[in-house]
């Protein structure tokens, strides 16, 4: 072990000092007119929607100042949705404190409905808990900082006349009036956070809180398609799509094209063919699950080297719907010589990846454009990576379509939760002692204290999040592994945990611990290794759930790296964190490629993966690929390592 190399990295309290707003490229080109236009979901996708991002007042009020569900009066200024309040790009620069609401109040113009339509309102996150009014009704509550949600605002379109929200409408009545309260307590509650924090450092970067992703609103009509649920067969090349469809009468139909726009194949099968998923609500309209089965002839396979995406049209009545998927297999398994490896269309492949914090100079947590999220992809493919691991949240949809296109697996974390995280735990004791690594059962109340997960509404809170994690992304064909816990931050029952998921996706590989205190189930043997020569370690103890019935588990090196190099100019601060520190550009180069070199002769030994970090400094992190403000890939050697990114 590197005991000067631990030290340097153990986890200290400091002052930051003063901070550098730095804009990406993008963030410097905003149109505040047009700030993420593109539609949220490629994968359910109709023609005409209206995108609400943009300016919105805004005012913050102590918890209990508002006695009613209307917004207060005053406002406090202008804020750029979707952007947090904490974030450069949306013009406001404070900090959410957890005994503060956060109201928006936006004027939008009412969609004209005819007979039977109804209005939606999505928002792609909010954090963390919400309630939407609309001419002044209540619309809907949500709880929950990562996936999207939507209220049916159809019954509020029309005010009463009387009361707020006839003094809201009074000026236009072709306007309505939107308005959302959102309260965050972040990590001084236990909900699934992520990284935030109140008192950002190190590791730990800043809290958010509100709306950070796109609003927006669409009118559909009454006999729709509610959800698909696509399940494409690697192997045969059959495509199976779960269709839940609202109201009674006509076929649901399905037309596949290739790639380059030729149709390959289409189906029709009667909705009432479909069984009924939930009894109607009063005045709703039934919804019934209708099976389409569909042969592709001669299909490709999805890979890194050839994303071959099939695009799908669903239509039902005068509802069309647009899709895509691929036809991909994913898997571990023993190897002709017994070593467990990940196989991808029945081949094995070393999972080449880098860990993705999804966090940018200006935009926070939140992309300042659709392009930003593809440049990372793209600049993490050019530097030989073949695999990303979207570390500790959920990102927009539309990254995930990006890999899909672009041909980049993905690693999905589940967002970590509970209450305070022990230095001791989950930090010193792991890295120090090896030993302590497999002395550590998760089932034990004890041992979930320590980690955080002594809350039992924390715990139904992650099964829940998990479980509509894997059910949002399950579509996506890049997506090839799912992450449960990391360094034991609220981990608790990784056994049952990863026992559920591999029930409802039998598909996919799991990763149920990366870092430690690993519970010997899941597909991987997953370590995190900054501080000790690289080496693959033996899989020992008695295997637990699915994996004892197929005999082994693959070993990842699941973390490692985090060299530090400063681009000045560049950085978020005067300090610097992580785990080495190197002045000059060549060395740092140097160091980082010899790390990544010593990490796939691993793949000898039986490394089926590994994931360098990470991808770009975030704040006080300086160990990115590229730097915080995306204008700088510090991989490159052109003399200034300019991103492609750059004005």
């Amino acid at each position: 072990m590197d005991i000067k190399r631990v030290l340097a990295s153990a986890p200290r309290k400091h002052a930051l000092g003063p901070e550098c707003r730095m804009l990406t490229p993008w963030g410097e080109a905003l149109d505040p007119g047009a700030v993420r236009p593109e539609h949220p979901h490629p994968q359910f996708a109709r023609e005409n929607f209206t995108m609400l991002n943009g300016w919105w007042d805004y005012c913050i009020v102590p918890v209990g100042a508002c006695p009613t569900v209307h917004p207060p009066a005053h406002v406090d200024g202008r804020i750029l949705v979707p952007f947090s309040p904490e974030a450069l790009l949306s013009g406001v620069g404070r900090t959410l404190q957890p005994d503060e609401l956060l109201w928006y109040v936006r004027r939008v113009l009412r969609p004209r409905l005819r007979e039977g339509e109804r209005c939606l309102l999505h928002f792609e996150a909010a954090d963390f808990a919400c309630a939407c009014c609309v001419n002044g009704q209540v619309v809907g509550t949500h709880e929950g900082a990562y996936l999207p949600f939507t209220f049916d605002i159809t019954e509020a379109l029309n005010p009463s006349g009387d009361g707020p929200s006839a003094a809201l409408d009074a000026g236009d009545r072709a306007e309505m009036v939107v308005a959302v309260a959102v309260r965050d307590p972040s990590d001084e509650g236990t909900q699934l956070r992520g990284k935030q924090r109140l008192e950002r450092g190190g590791i730990w970067y800043s809290a958010q809180s509100g709306l950070w992703q796109p609003v927006w609103m669409e009118v559909v009509p009454a006999r729709r398609i509610e959800r698909l649920a696509l399940h494409p067969d690697g192997v045969t090349g059959r495509l199976v799509a779960d269709v839940d469809v609202r109201g009674d009468g006509g076929l649901v139909r399905l037309y596949v094209s290739d790639g380059a726009g030729a149709q390959v194949g289409s189906v029709a099968v009667p909705a009432e063919a479909g069984a009924a998923v939930s009894e109607p609500a009063a005045g709703e309209e039934p919804v019934r699950r209708v099976r389409l089965v569909l042969d592709i002839p001669a299909v490709r396979r999805w890979s890194p080297d050839d994303p071959r995406l099939y695009d799908l049209s669903f239509r039902y009545g005068s509802d069309v719907v647009r899709s895509y998927t691929a036809f991909r297999t994913a898997e571990v398994k023993a190897d002709e010589h017994g070593v467990a490896r990940f196989f991808l269309n029945g081949e094995p492949l070393l999972l080449r990846g880098v860990l993705d914090q999804g966090y940018w100079s200006d935009g926070l947590m939140t992309a300042p454009a659709d392009e930003a999220l593809a440049f990372d992809i793209q600049a993490m493919k050019d530097a030989g990576f073949n695999m990303l691991r979207k570390h500790l949240k959920v990102e927009a949809d539309r990254w995930y379509y990006h890999c899909d296109r672009l041909g980049m697996l993905v690693w999905q974390d589940m967002v970590s939760g509970g209450g305070a995280y022990g230095s001791w735990e989950t930090s010193f004791k792991p890295t120090l002692w090896r030993g302590s690594w497999g002395a550590f059962d998760d089932r034990v109340p004890d041992h979930q204290e320590k980690l955080g997960a002594g809350d039992e509404r924390y715990r139904r809170q992650w099964r829940h999040g998990c479980r509509a994690t894997v059910e949002y992304l399950r579509n996506h064909p890049s997506v090839v592994c799912w992450v449960l816990f990391n360094e034991g931050w609220g981990q608790f029952d990784a056994e049952l945990a990863a026992e559920a998921v591999h029930r409802l996706d039998p598909t996919r590989p799991i990763d149920a611990v990366s870092g430690w205190y690993d519970q010997h189930c899941g597909d991987f043997l997953s370590v995190h290794n900054y501080f000790r020569a690289l080496k693959v370690y033996p899989d020992d103890g008695a295997l637990r759930g699915y994996a004892a019935e197929r005999g082994c588990r693959a070993f990842a090196l699941s973390e490692f790296g985090g060299a530090t190099f400063r681009v000045e100019g560049h950085c978020a601060f005067a300090g610097s964190y992580g785990y080495d520190s190197f002045k000059d550009a060549a060395a740092w180069r140097s160091a980082v490629r010899g790390m990544l070199a010593e990490a796939e002769a691993l793949a000898d030994d039986g490394l089926a993966a590994f994931v360098y970090t990470q991808l770009s400094d975030v704040e006080e992190e300086v160990n990115g690929i590229l730097t915080y403000d995306r204008r700088v890939n510090k991989l490159k050697e052109d003399g200034h390592g300019r991103c492609g990114g750059e004005n």
